[in-house]
């Protein structure tokens, strides 16, 4: 059994060293790349406001998180919830180093030493498609997951896009990992034919197919000043 925990934050601002929270996760659960709906959602009072810019991405004010819980206090739920799972994160590392911060300040370990795996999609999306816009609305946009909702950022929406996202990426794979020494190449029996009594048909052009053919060369002779590369080879 596959366990995968796609998971996404949204925080006061871009750096946790210097004092940016998690204000809400979200984590949708997939098991054997099926949706189990078994997803955990919080909201978090960072104890801080947002900064502005942030402000204008999640939409989440100080008002609204005033009554949520501290991370402190959902910091238990939420390793059980992780414990020995996948990660998948778009960008881990800012969403890891966000959540190892918070755990720093409890005296807890980084995430890593909780869960199985992070993988990071970003990277994963970069080799796929490299030299293109990799962000999560760019990867909807490619592979045609409908985020029409997404006016705001928000966690739980945001890892369920992934999720989609994901799939997508990985459709008919068994693993992302192919191992090059045991795929070695395929060994076809085909078997011998002789050609040399096949004969191919030789078809000729019309009169009128001819005549056509010789106005659009002429047309190409004037564009190029008589230096149409048909009737320099035929010559």
């Amino acid at each position: 059994m596959t366990r995968q925990i796609f998971f996404d934050t949204e925080t006061t601002g871009l750096d946790p060293d210097k004092g940016d929270r998690i204000i809400e996760i979200g984590c949708l659960e997939m098991v054997d790349r099926r949706v189990t709906g078994n997803n955990l959602h919080l909201y978090l009072n960072p104890e801080r406001s947002s900064h502005p810019d942030a402000l204008k991405v999640h939409g989440l004010t100080d008002q609204f998180l005033a009554d949520k819980p501290r991370f402190v206090e959902v910091a238990d739920e939420l390793l059980r919830y992780l414990s020995g799972a996948e990660l998948v994160i778009h960008n881990a590392a800012f969403d890891v180093g966000f959540v190892n911060a918070e755990l720093k300040r409890l005296g807890r370990g980084a995430i890593g030493q909780v869960v199985a795996k992070i993988t990071d999609s970003l990277l994963m999306a970069r080799e796929m498609f490299p030299g293109k816009a990799n962000s999560l609305d760019a990867l909807c946009r490619r592979l045609e997951v409908d985020n029409s909702s997404r006016t705001l950022h928000g966690a739980l929406l945001d890892a369920g896009l992934l999720a989609e996202v994901y799939i997508r990426m990985t459709r008919g794979q068994g693993s992302l990992v192919i191992d090059s020494q045991a795929a070695g190449p395929a060994q076809l029996a085909v078997a011998d034919i002789d050609l040399s009594a096949l004969v191919l048909p030789v078809i000729e052009a019309s009169p009128d197919e001819a005549k056509a053919h010789e106005a659009v060369l002429d047309e190409l002779d004037k564009a190029c000043g008589g230096k149409t590369v048909w009737r320099t080879v035929g010559a």
